[in-house]
């Protein structure tokens, strides 16, 4: 037996928390352990999920536009309900939210997505069946039947075309008020989506390395990117269907997708994002609070000990601790305080919400600016930017994270690169000047009776070919005649026949055709708009391939643009900075870009449609050469001027760097000084020392020379009494003789 009572030869057994340790140490590795790039996969693909639904979003504005008969104003506001949804909660969810368990708050922002998703949905199930306006022979009801009456006839016959339609009294407007659910929908999805952002990449950067982070958040974001992608196919895909496909008879339909009346199924790609949006919710609600990325090192005591406790990970958070609202809650105002005395930060801030508003109007308007500049359907548009630039933009995205990780940049680094990519980007927008086409020529509104002249504007639909026919001139059912003119309707084209049905109808007869030399036999029309030029088709995709060139080039520094969000902040700031820095940009771009802009579209529109039961519609002809020069040139002056005052923040960070690194020589300098100073002292004090040895040292030799010089005088005195001893004994002798001498 031991001392301590234990047997001979064992070991003391160890502690509890040590076994335990050990038991998880021993314990074999789950394939399904949650980890750190399991978040980002299950992140990732929320991300893909959102951006989706907000790509689709955007391909469907014009759909919306028409379906509900409202202006493209107020399809800026339904367009910027998102935002202003984000705005209501993303300050408070990026403060608090960095607090609670992470990754179930973004779960439940997922879910309130997808409810908002599915709820922009619905009014079409609530709503009738598509009714678009025609005053040509065939008038299309919800019912398929049809009604057939010539196109231009006197005014008394046609005095049924006057009446109002069928359900509506005489001055009434119908106006839907379904877009509000819509809107609604977008709201709910802009508040579930402010969970997303701010607490995804801030929990990234919290528990991966350093030298990762940047990596990470490249990666999310390329897979964002890619969402675009699909989005816009599939707002292609629903562009090309019928809005009530599956309910009515497609023969009976009359007009084409590049009709500016063609509604598509919009509803149907809100259905489908929805579900998706809800499935990538549910891992969320299964992942821990912290997951960190890198272990512990093992400490010294543990370097040679196999059965050391298992390495504990950094960053790690306890669960099991609740943090305390109201102690939050205190420094949340200091927080702010912080945030916006950061000159850098609110530099840049300022900077990113004028290029913002640029990037809203072109993410929003440029399906719309193709369809009326080209004169593209909204299939084909949705499909060439959906193919043609989002691939583009993922590579750039993908690669800004992989020259974050590969050069290790800094602040300045990141805001030099962010700012060069972006003047190169915007550099090659500049030839979108020159590829424009002409207005296409339509009788009354951009080309004078008869011939294809320009308009003045005191010139209306009306003239001496059509003035007897009776026509609605607020209607819209454009035919194109063999003159290679638009004329906004049969009627107003002088047409007294029609031949064939559905999308086959031709009209002939016309006598505003006729009116522009041509034989009788030619005077006729068929439905829709004349075709633009061919130079247009080729336009199209030189702008596609420089547009997908300049969002390759821009986006080669999204990931160093956001890093600096990150690094111009203290670490305790991230979060909130994140917050803040969307909050700003949906409240000073997000919101009153489209809104703004939409109404400078409006005042572009030459011919606008009619509702049922009256009042103005949708636009359905644009000035496309007014439209462009707002178009490009708001979006560039915007961008320009962002990039100016990126500059000065870029200057400001220089300043601080500079300001920074002269502090830190000042003190290395002081540490130095001091360094050196108690160098010398103690050199000082050695050298002291050395001259206090080396004079005891000399006063050891002056004793000894002392002690010398007496014993030398010991000598000569034992010299002398020698002498005198002998001069004695010489005596002696002496008297010894003389004795010797007195005896003979």
């Amino acid at each position: 037996m031991t001392a301590e009572g234990r047997p001979e030869g064992f070991r003391e057994p160890p502690s509890i928390n040590g076994s335990t340790s050990n038991l998880k140490a021993n314990a074999p590795t789950k394939c399904c352990t949650p980890n750190l790039k399991l978040f980002i996969g299950v992140l990732a693909l929320c991300y893909f999920s959102k951006s989706l639904t907000g790509s689709y979003t955007k391909s469907t504005i014009t759909q919306v536009e028409r379906r509900f008969e409202i202006p493209s104003s107020t399809v800026g506001i339904i367009d910027g309900s998102f935002e202003m949804g984000n705005l209501l909660v993303i300050t408070m969810v990026s403060y608090f939210g960095a607090k609670f368990h992470r990754p179930r708050i973004i779960g439940t922002g997922a879910l309130l997505m997808s409810l908002g998703t599915f709820l922009m949905a619905l009014p079409h199930f609530l709503m009738g069946r598509y009714n678009y306006e025609t005053a040509a022979g065939r008038t299309f009801t919800s019912d398929a039947n049809s009604t057939f009456s010539s196109p231009c006839s006197s005014a008394s016959s046609q005095g049924t075309l006057q009446q109002p339609a069928p359900g509506c009294q005489v001055g009434e407007e119908e106006s839907s008020p379904m877009w509000i659910m819509v809107l609604v929908g977008n709201i709910i999805r802009g508040i579930g989506e402010a969970t997303i952002g701010p607490l995804g990449v801030a929990f990234i950067d919290d528990f991966a390395r350093p030298e990762n982070s940047a990596f990470y958040i490249g990666c999310l974001h390329t897979i964002a990117v890619i969402g675009p992608l699909f989005g816009y196919t599939l707002g292609s895909l629903c562009a090309s269907l019928y809005v009530d496909i599956g309910f009515v008879n497609l023969d009976s339909v009359t007009i084409t997708p590049q009709d500016s009346r063609w509604v598509g199924a919009w509803w149907l790609g809100y259905v489908v994002a929805g579900g998706l949006t809800f499935i990538t919710a549910l891992p969320f609600w299964f992942l821990p609070r912290s997951l960190p990325e890198a272990p512990r090192p093992p400490k010294n005591q543990y370097d040679e000990d196999p059965d050391a406790p298992a390495l504990e990970p950094l960053n790690t958070l306890q669960e099991e601790e609740t943090p305390n609202i109201s102690e939050i809650a205190k420094d949340f105002l200091p927080s702010l305080k912080r945030l916006f005395t950061n000159k850098i930060y609110i530099l840049y801030l300022l900077s990113n919400i004028v290029m913002f508003n640029a990037f809203v109007v072109i993410i929003t308007y440029t399906p719309k600016f193709f369809e009326q500049q080209f004169g593209m359907s909204a299939s084909k548009t949705n499909f060439l930017i959906g193919i043609g630039t989002m691939p583009a933009v993922s590579l750039g995205i993908f690669l800004s994270g992989v020259i974050m990780k590969k050069f290790k940049l800094g602040l300045l680094g990141a805001a030099r690169v962010a700012f060069f990519t972006s003047i190169g980007g915007f550099l090659l927008t500049l030839p979108f000047f020159a590829l424009s086409c002409q207005n296409i020529e339509v009788a009354g509104l951009t080309a004078l009776y008869p011939g294809p002249e320009a308009v003045r504007s005191d010139v209306g639909v009306l003239s001496t070919c059509n003035n007897a026919c009776g026509c609605h001139q607020n209607q819209w059912d454009p035919v194109c005649g063999q003159n290679g003119v638009t004329y906004i309707s049969p009627c107003l084209a002088g047409c007294t026949s029609t031949q064939g049905a559905g999308r086959n109808m031709s009209f002939h007869g016309c006598s505003c055709i006729q009116s522009s030399g041509l034989s009788v036999g030619n005077s006729s029309a068929v439905l829709g708009q004349c075709p633009r030029e061919k130079a247009c088709s080729t336009m199209v995709y030189i702008y596609v391939a420089l547009q997908a060139v300049s969002f390759f080039v821009y986006c080669l520094g999204s990931t160093p643009m956001f890093i600096i969000t990150l690094r111009s902040v203290e670490p305790e700031l991230k979060s909130l900075s994140v917050g803040v820095f969307m909050l700003m940009l949906r409240v000073l771009g997000g919101i009153p870009a489209p809104m703004y802009f939409g109404a400078l579209i409006d005042s572009t529109c030459l011919k606008w449609g009619s509702r049922r039961c009256g009042g103005s519609g949708a636009c359905r002809l644009y000035d496309i050469n007014t439209f462009r020069w707002l178009f490009l040139g708001v979006t560039s002056c915007l961008r320009l001027l962002g990039y100016v005052m990126f500059w000065v923040a870029i200057t400001q960070i220089k300043r601080t760097l500079l300001r920074a690194r002269r502090a830190q020589d000042i003190e290395l300098q002081k540490t130095q000084g001091n360094r050196d100073q108690a160098q010398d002292n103690t050199e000082n004090e050695a050298s002291e020392k050395m001259n206090i040895s080396d004079g005891q040292s000399a006063d050891g030799s002056e004793k000894m020379g002392i002690t010398d010089s007496l014993a030398a005088n010991g000598n000569d005195k034992m010299n002398i009494i020698g002498g005198h001893a002998a001069t004695g004994s010489e005596g002696m002798n002496i008297d010894d003789k003389n004795a010797r001498q007195t005896d003979d």
